[in-house]
């Protein structure tokens, strides 16, 4: 394997019915790869093996070629986010910034600190405390600590849970391209689709300690490898039997159909509109089949009102194999 960041067959047990991997993962030099998925599905413990801070029970780790399988985190030239933050409150932000510079001669560290604190926007913030700062603000102390030692590659745990909703989709995108300006390879786990499709060039998909499918947020989403991967990776219809055969599944086969992939016709599978709920521009509508299933169908504002009859149809369905959940 040759990716920048090498993962091959790494595997930890934590118990006879607990265990993560074997995983394999390659990782190019500057690429932004995010780990998703449920909890329990395995995405920390993967995060803290590329870190060391867990030892793996087989398989190997390289970073630019070394094996560092068996190497402590401080050898391992990785710089870690927390998900909160972990800055020390009775320190300023430059001393927060030079906690890990304390080999460099007092000139060489303060340059270090002023170069990283500008490198996130937060220069002349030296002398401010945590606490007078907004959780954006930390977030970027955190991320300028983690970069001034020149680390190889830049783990994040959450990077963006403790900050307000609306602040997220800004700060994602301000994060994302602060990192490319780095240029640094960066590894980030998160629970939020929008997020990891947001700011990873890839996406790896975890699932009770397997990985389930890498790949861009577009392949994930338009060519699922599982039935898992389908329907935790964006909004899904998952459907059987009569319903399955009349939007164009097979018998058999568990069949997966977006939201946006079914449309109101003039034909084809009858239903009542059960609940509509407005987002603006369009509308999720609640139907109800005839063969007893409920459908999401994601339409125009004005595309039906609750109690009316309509008639569905797909202009898309994914199948699985039944069984294969």
């Amino acid at each position: 394997m040759t990716g920048f960041v090498t993962l091959d067959g790494i595997r930890k047990r934590w118990s006879p019915t607990v265990t993560v991997g074997p995983a394999s993962l390659e990782i190019a030099r500057g690429e932004i790869v995010a780990l998703l998925g449920p909890s329990g599905s395995g995405k920390t413990t993967v995060l803290r093996l590329l870190a060391g801070f867990e030892l793996a029970d087989g398989g190997r780790i390289a970073i630019e070629g070394e094996d560092v399988t068996a190497l402590p985190p401080a050898r391992r030239r990785c710089g870690m986010v927390f998900q909160h933050y972990a800055l020390f409150p009775h320190l300023d932000v430059g001393e927060n910034v030079g906690f890990g510079l304390d080999r460099l001669e007092r000139h060489d560290r303060d340059r270090k600190v002023a170069a990283s604190l500008e490198l996130v926007d937060l220069a002349g913030f030296e002398r401010r405390k945590p606490h007078e700062l907004s959780g954006g603000q930390q977030q970027r102390v955190a991320l300028a600590r983690a970069l001034a030692p020149e680390p190889r590659v830049l783990l994040l745990d959450e990077p963006l849970s403790n900050l307000d909703p609306a602040l997220r989709e800004r700060t994602r995108r301000e994060l994302r391209a602060l990192i490319k300006r780095v240029g640094i390879t960066t590894v980030f786990v998160t629970h939020e689709q929008e997020e990891a499709f947001d700011l990873g060039d890839r996406v790896a998909v975890l699932d009770r300690g397997r990985l389930e499918q890498v790949g861009a947020p577009e392949d994930l989403y338009e060519r699922p490898a599982s039935l898992f991967v389908a329907t935790f990776v964006g909004r899904a219809n998952v459907v059987r039997g009569a319903t399955a055969r009349a939007l164009g599944g097979r018998d058999g086969e568990v069949t997966v159909v977006r939201p946006e992939q079914l449309r109101f016709a003039d034909a084809g599978l009858p239903g009542v509109v059960r609940e509509r709920r407005y987002t603006g521009a369009a509308a999720f509508y609640q139907v109800e089949t005839e063969p007893g299933d409920r459908l999401e169908v994601l339409a125009g504002p004005a595309a039906a009102r609750v109690g009316d009859r309509v008639y569905v149809e797909a202009t898309r369905v994914l199948t699985f194999a039944a069984g294969r959940e």
